[in-house]
This record gives structure tokens, C-alpha cells and sequence, in this order.
């Protein structure tokens, strides 16, 4: 699979250490928990990470960069499973997708910069390029399988084949994040099982099961 880890970008000077950017946003991730959005700091970020105030500015431009990246290194911990079956599979990975939005860091970190972004237009395209973008790999790794195994027919239009991904992805993810953090019901199995029926099926095929 293709990696969606994209590290921040380096400034120059001394190579970057995977270990401090590994505690820096574990460290954002815990002060969003405990503090919010509104009281985190940089400079509360870096005590709890043990590392100078300095080395956070040179990493990130500042907290939207910061949270938006401490937000993505969770949902860079998807993965598709491959269980045996295109239904199978999307299950898997929504109920994968629902654990992650139950964790208060992530829950906090995502409502918080998603509510930035609609006064922030580089925040909203660090969200889409961060977050978006590279968990759509998983709907193209997705499609690919079930092409291989014949339960999707192969792609003749890759520009039609893109806008069909984007949209598997904002129904997927749309769905999950409604259901789970705005109207705060279960994503459980039983959900799980009927939304992905629904989306595979169609909702004339759902009214008839």
C-alpha cells in the first residue's frame, strides 16, 4: 500500500528527528484533551514534549499547522483489511474509522480545526492535502482490490474513476463523522452492516432486505 505518511515540512538546518516530532504531536494531542483548543499553546505544547518552544516554530507556522498534523498522524492508523470481500472490507475499515473518532484527542483536535477552517482558507487546504487526501488512498487501494477479485468492473476513465473515489470517500466519511460526533450515536456493528448494504446496494435494493 501506498504510504500516507507525510511528515511536516523540514526549514533547513539540522536533519529532522522522527522521535521529537513523534513526542511534539502526542503532546498536542494531550493538551487538546486536557486544555481545548482556545487554551493550547505552543509553549505548553513544548514543556509536555520536552523540547524547546524554538523547535516548534521551526517545524510548524504555528497551533492550526500544529493540531492539523497532531489530528492526521491518528488517522494515518487506518488501515483496509482484507476480508475477503468488498462488503467485508468497508466494514472493516469504517468500524476502524469509528474507533479512532471515539478517542477525545481525536474527537477534539478534528471538531476544533474543522471550526477554524471556516474562517481560514489555508487551514481548510492543510485539513484536505493532511487529512483528506491521503486517507483517499484508502478508496483507491479499496477499489483496486475488489477490480481484482471481479466485484467492481475495471476503470476505463481515470478522471471518471477519481470523482467516483472522491465520492465513496465523502459518503464514507461523511457518514461516519455525522453519525459519531454531531448526532453522537454508536457506529457499531449493526450500523455498520446496514450503512455499508445501503452503500453498496443502493437504496432501492436496502428497502427490499
Amino acid at each position: 500500500m501506498q504510504s500516507r505518511t507525510s511528515a511536516p515540512r523540514a526549514t533547513g538546518g539540522r536533519p529532522r528527528s522522527a522521535t521529537a516530532d513523534a513526542a511534539i504531536l502526542a503532546a498536542t494531542r494531550a493538551a487538546l484533551v486536557e486544555l481545548g483548543w482556545s487554551k493550547l499553546t505552543l509553549g505548553d505544547v513544548a514543556t509536555r514534549a520536552g523540547v524547546a518552544k524554538t523547535t516548534l516554530y521551526r517545524r510548524w507556522a504555528g497551533k492550526n499547522e500544529l493540531v492539523v498534523d497532531a489530528v492526521a498522524a491518528l488517522f494515518d492508523e487506518l488501515e483496509l483489511p482484507d476480508r475477503g470481500n468488498l462488503a467485508a472490507d468497508v466494514e472493516g475499515v469504517v468500524l476502524q474509522f469509528a474507533a479512532i473518532l471515539a478517542r477525545p484527542e481525536a474527537k477534539s483536535g478534528l471538531m476544533s480545526v474543522v471550526a477554524e477552517s471556516i474562517r481560514d482558507d489555508a487551514l481548510r487546504d492543510r485539513i484536505r492535502s493532511s487529512i483528506v487526501e491521503r486517507q483517499k488512498l484508502l478508496v483507491l487501494e479499496g477499489r483496486a482490490r475488489a477490480q481484482q477479485r471481479g466485484e467492481l468492473p475495471e476503470d476505463n476513465d481515470p478522471e471518471a474513476a477519481a470523482r467516483t473515489a472522491d465520492l465513496i470517500f465523502d459518503v464514507i466519511a461523511g457518514a461516519v463523522v455525522h453519525r459519531a460526533l454531531v448526532s453522537a450515536e454508536p457506529v457499531d456493528a449493526d450500523w455498520t452492516r446496514s450503512f455499508t448494504r445501503l452503500l453498496l446496494n443502493g437504496l432501492t435494493a436496502s428497502a427490499t432486505t
